[in-house]
């Protein structure tokens, strides 16, 4: 049972890392290409908000409010998903249903799907508009990226993943360093923690050399990502001996 639970935490990490990945590329994509705002950090955005104020930017301010609004859609969106899922799943099993064993639980991977369908509109408006939304297009693509990281937020907090954000990663690095300057004490989230920060910059990094090189390839990253999710979410955890 020991090794089971190691193995599930095991593939747990990797899929924290995966939609860290998939987080850092839209960020980079919706700064430089959906109005100068972000998908996933609303504390960013909030910030933007009281700058916008400042410099009287109407810009500014309403690319961050359909940021937020677009955010908060999606955490409702993906909550109300999961949850539906959810009961549907404990009514079967009241009736004798039989459950398989997976890493995550069905109304999780329902949830994924819902950030998949998002994910995959932003690739189709990113394709039309040859990588340069503008207008009231880059409003809707900035929304439904936005709602996509509120979902996939939403989806995490159902996972377990103790200590662990994909979306915001603050908190992830005050954890990891407050750790490691504890002298004596057991880090047993050191590696899942210091694997996302290195996910988010990779996946920044990549998503940045796309957009100077081949900037309609963009959506790739996060549809990547988010599939590699669901696989490894489909892999039963494994009977250790």
């Amino acid at each position: 049972m020991k090794t089971r639970t190691r193995s599930r935490q095991h593939i747990l990490t990797l899929i924290a890392i995966a939609l860290t990945f998939g987080s850092g590329a839209t960020d980079v994509a919706s700064f430089t290409r959906l109005g100068g705002v972000f998908t996933s950090v609303m504390t960013g955005n909030i910030v933007l908000w009281g700058l916008a104020t400042a410099e009287r930017s109407l810009s500014l301010a309403s690319h961050a409010a359909v940021s937020i609004a677009g955010y908060i859609a999606g955490v409702a969106g993906g909550t109300w998903v999961a949850h539906g899922f959810k009961a549907s799943a404990e009514a079967d099993r009241d009736e004798g249903g039989g459950v398989r064993a997976s890493v995550l639980p069905g109304h999780v991977n329902w949830a994924l799907f819902t950030e998949l369908i998002l994910l995959a509109g932003l690739s189709v408006g990113w394709e039309i508009t040859a990588a340069r939304p503008a207008g009231w297009v880059q409003f809707c693509l900035l929304a439904v990226t936005a709602a996509a990281m509120g979902v996939q937020a939403s989806a995490v907090n159902e996972m377990g993943l103790t200590h662990v954000s994909t979306t915001f990663l603050t908190g992830t690095l005050t954890g990891l360093v407050s750790s490691l300057a504890s002298p004596g004490k057991e880090t047993p989230l050191g590696v899942r923690r210091f694997g996302v920060l290195i996910g988010l910059a990779i996946g920044a990094g990549l998503s940045g050399l796309l957009l100077a090189t081949a900037a309609e390839a963009m959506p790739v990253l996060p549809l990547a990502a988010l599939i590699t999710t669901l696989v490894l979410a489909s892999v039963p955890p494994q009977n250790g001996r």
